[in-house]
């Protein structure tokens, strides 16, 4: 028993060291081109790369920085990506959206896509390009039932993990790109175990969200 509480003792206080080391970290830049601003009835529209790829931006990551724009302080009017590609069938359909911002800057200088964009009011196509990765993964936890038949594990396991992401923004009404934005996360996670697994995720994803959302805000609607 008194060696249990010892193990479960330092467990805790690998607990307290990894959370005091363990961090995000995140770089932004950006970049501007032309002035940017929003009028009462204009909106604008967030997408990502749709080709069902492992390059694929990740929809929960569009889905974060949309509503986080569109809420809160400073907050912008959004349409959401779904009505967005509804009312512009098919060009933006997987199958025929466009793969890159190359792609994109050609897709909006169709009159027809322009046109319909606008009568939607949306003003500003924001595409994002990137993805979350995890690498350098070393270590390993392993369980087994101990005395009492009560589950114990003991190891160490850790990675790296990185969100990088880059949006454009295109005005549609001056057919021009207003900006870069981009938003670098990185961190270490760690899942320590002596007898209880305590596993310190680190969220870089979340901080790439919160901040892209957070520049776009000051970029457009200031």
């Amino acid at each position: 028993m008194k060696t249990t509480r010892t193990l479960v003792a330092l467990g805790a206080l690998s607990l307290v060291l990894l959370v005091q080391t363990g961090c995000v970290s995140t770089t932004l830049q950006e970049v501007k081109e032309a002035s940017a601003g929003l009028g009462d009835m204009e909106s604008i529209v967030i997408l990502g790369r749709q080709n069902k790829t492992s390059d694929e931006t990740e929809s929960s990551f569009i889905d974060c920085v949309a509503e986080k724009t569109s809420s809160g302080e400073n907050s912008l009017k959004v349409v959401k990506d779904d009505d967005f590609i509804d009312a512009l069938f098919p060009w933006f359909e997987w199958r025929f959206a466009p793969k890159d911002i190359g792609d994109m800057g050609v897709l909006l200088k169709n009159e027809k896509v322009s046109s319909r964009i606008k009568s939607i009011g949306v003003r500003y196509l924001v595409w994002i390009e990137g993805i979350t990765e995890r690498k350098n993964q070393s270590g390993r936890v392993q369980c087994a039932v101990a005395t009492g038949f009560m589950p114990a594990c003991f190891g160490f396991l850790s990675w790296e993990t990185g969100s990088d992401y880059e949006a454009t923004v295109w005005d549609i009404e001056r057919g021009v790109t207003v900006g870069k934005l981009s938003s670098e996360s990185t961190g270490m996670s760690f899942v320590p175990a002596v007898v209880v697994v305590i596993p310190f995720i680190a969220r870089t994803q979340a901080h790439a969200c919160s901040s892209m959302s957070g520049q776009l805000k000051s970029f457009i609607g200031e």
